[in-house]
């Protein structure tokens, strides 16, 4: 991957109905080699779609939080995705280093929604115990890649 794939993939994640001779101007190629370059990075899965990104209070999800989980034994983490997955209200998990085996951050209309939820995953027979934060105001929000906040490790 090169400066320009990541300018394109940048230009995508800042809007990705942007057309191909959009991004072309913006990063100094033609349409074609535009649409060439991102039909690469989709065979190669470095593209894996395409969204719309969603303000989740207009959903009326005003509340977050971030949960961790403390599991029984030697629970996988296959075990763990495919429980937690069956709550809508979980919008990521991922097992983490330290002391917790997971972390899964919730989104929910209001903190007794939160709590019915933790009360949910709390029931699954692996979860030992879990923590919670509820988060309060939202710092950075940002995508994962644009040109203003690329990585020098990307380079």
């Amino acid at each position: 991957m090169d400066r320009l794939d990541r300018d394109i993939i940048g230009a995508l994640v800042e809007d990705a109905r942007a057309t191909y001779a959009e991004i072309g101007q913006r990063v100094g190629l033609s349409a074609s080699a535009v649409k060439r370059r991102v039909d690469r990075l989709r065979e190669t899965g470095a593209i894996t779609g395409f969204t719309a990104r969603v303000e989740p209070a207009a959903l009326g999800w005003t509340t977050e939080a971030y949960v961790e989980l403390f599991c029984a034994g030697k629970t996988s983490p296959a075990e763990i995705g495919v429980a937690v997955a069956r709550h809508p209200e979980v919008v990521s998990a991922c097992t983490i280093t330290g002391e917790a085996d997971a972390l899964l951050h919730i989104r929910a209309t209001d903190v007794r929604h939160v709590e019915r939820v933790i009360e949910r995953i709390a029931a699954e027979p692996f979860v030992v115990r879990t923590k919670s934060s509820i988060v309060l105001s939202r710092l950075i929000d940002a995508p994962l890649i644009t040109p203003r906040n690329e990585s020098p490790f990307l380079a």
